[in-house]
């Protein structure tokens, strides 16, 4: 978002105003990336600028109040044209502050208020619904950061210090559906490009509690099954010794010593002549 911010000079033509405004008026970075701040600045032909600076203005700190940024290994200034850029390597969480942009010349000095904020953010994993899930459950990691970043950003995952290789695109975002006991693990996440990484964060995955009402239904087999098959068993075999005695009790009625004796006590012919 281009910002037009005027300096507070009273202006008797618009072609004579001295103007400083910014292209970002907030840049959200990570911790040791780069960014560039620019500034963007118009003045009367007549007036030539005399000087070009920057002010680092930090409000919420002990060393509150503008400080004048000097060109170093870590910080450069850029002129093109009618633009002046701050490039702050190597960012550190004291780099966040406002950054004002001044041009000098015969007639003053001319700055837009309030200036560009930097705030530099580091990475954190932060798990949903929580970092102690069991099994079955969907889980979220986002690789958070305090603000919203300026740019794209391609992202890796580490479990136990080993790079994932996932399919799908590298994102912000880790989504373990199911979760299993396999996921456990110390999770932690960075940039492409850059060597810092989040700090490590332990994911606990408990396996599924059995409730009361399943305890009690498996009980209840344990009980049930066995007594079934027994039963079932126990009938079977009295089916098949049924035939069995029926048998037997037919061949005792008919036995051969029965038949000898009704046949011996029957009159014979040599009786009946006699």
């Amino acid at each position: 978002m281009k910002c037009t911010c005027f300096s507070d000079e009273v202006c008797i033509q618009d072609q004579y105003c001295s103007r400083v405004n910014y292209v970002n008026r907030r840049i959200c970075a990570l911790q040791g990336s780069s960014v560039n701040i620019s500034s963007e600045y118009s003045h009367p032909y007549y007036q030539q600028s005399k000087s070009k600076s920057w002010y680092k203005n930090r409000r919420s700190d002990m060393a509150a109040g503008e400080e004048l940024i000097k060109n170093t290994d870590r910080i450069k200034f850029h002129g093109l044209m009618n633009r002046h850029i701050l490039t702050i390597n190597k960012l550190m969480k004291s780099d966040s502050a406002e950054y004002i942009f001044r041009i000098g010349s015969d007639a003053g000095k001319w700055s837009a208020l309030p200036g560009v904020t930097l705030v530099v953010t580091g990475l954190e994993v932060m798990f949903s619904p929580s970092e102690e899930v069991t099994e079955g459950q969907r889980v979220t990691l986002t690789c958070r950061t305090s603000c919203p970043l300026t740019d794209n950003m391609n992202y890796i995952w580490y479990l136990n210090n080993q790079p994932l290789n996932l399919t799908k695109t590298q994102s912000k975002y880790l989504v373990l559906d199911p979760v299993s006991s396999e996921h456990a693990g110390n999770y932690s996440c960075k940039v492409k490009m850059l060597q810092k990484s989040s700090l490590q964060k332990m994911l606990t995955v408990q396996r599924r509690k059995w409730t009361q009402a399943a305890i009690r239904i498996v009980a209840l087999l344990l009980v049930v099954i066995p007594t079934s098959v027994f039963l079932w068993i126990r009938r079977k075999m009295t089916s098949i010794q049924s035939p069995r005695t029926e048998t037997s009790v037919n061949l005792e009625e008919i036995s051969p010593g029965q038949v000898y004796d009704d046949i011996s006590a029957q009159p014979t012919e040599e009786d009946d002549i006699l």
